[in-house]
């Protein structure tokens, strides 16, 4: 789309749109210790959508109107992906898969839904370096930066790139986004379905330089 504020000729890069997946199968509706939570979370990763849903009228618009559309490779985000682009080809890709939620060793007396534990799991356990020999918060960054960099690319070279994924990862992207020169310009929040929109700014996003090979994880 050409970009009014800039030089004649010169196109502004297409957006880059996160969404989350649809609403998955698996009950949230349990309460279980920490060695059950992580006996859940592995059912979730491998498990799929819940059946009788619609993808939402705008996220059906904006994978008719994108360049690209990617999927991250979890079961979840690829059914999400053929509700939403319909007879259009969409790229898995594992770069975009959740960061990890290994549960903290509490009592095992102590039992919590799957929503609490994901909280305390995220933000008292991981978020301070505790992985259990799984991706640790550095290396889930790199990926979400690497992640940035290849979105901006394709943004720059082939119009809007939509991306079906998941919540956090989502977050920790569009973050990188930001730091690389892009702006949130629509925000539908954290429910499922829902997206995030980001444009370059004015006079266009500027270019970082990309990890060595073998530098990204995932």
């Amino acid at each position: 789309m050409p970009d009014g504020g800039g030089a004649p000729g010169v196109e502004r890069p297409g957006s880059v749109i996160l969404a989350r997946h649809g609403e998955p199968a698996l009950s949230r509706k349990v309460r279980l210790n920490a060695a059950g939570y992580r006996e859940w979370w592995a059912r979730y990763e491998e498990g799929g959508l819940k059946d009788g849903q619609t993808a939402p009228g705008p996220l059906l618009e904006t994978a008719l109107n994108a360049g690209a559309i990617i999927a991250s490779t979890r079961p979840r985000s690829m059914q999400t992906a053929r509700a939403v682009a319909g007879d259009r080809s969409f790229v898995p890709d594992a770069l975009f898969i959740e960061a990890p939620l290994p549960p903290p060793p509490l009592p095992s007396w102590l039992k919590l839904s799957p929503r609490l534990w994901g909280f305390v799991s995220r933000v008292s356990w991981w978020f301070f370096d505790h992985h259990q020999d799984q991706e640790s918060r550095a290396q889930a960054q790199a990926r979400a930066d690497e992640a940035a960099r290849r979105l901006i690319e394709h943004a720059q070279a082939g119009g809007d790139v939509l991306v079906l994924a998941h919540g956090f990862f989502n977050t920790m992207v569009g973050r990188s986004l930001r730091r690389q020169g892009w702006r949130l310009t629509s925000d539908e929040g954290w429910r499922y379905w829902s997206a995030r929109r980001y444009e370059a700014v004015r006079g266009g996003a500027r270019r970082t330089p990309r990890l060595p090979h073998g530098a990204s994880v995932g």
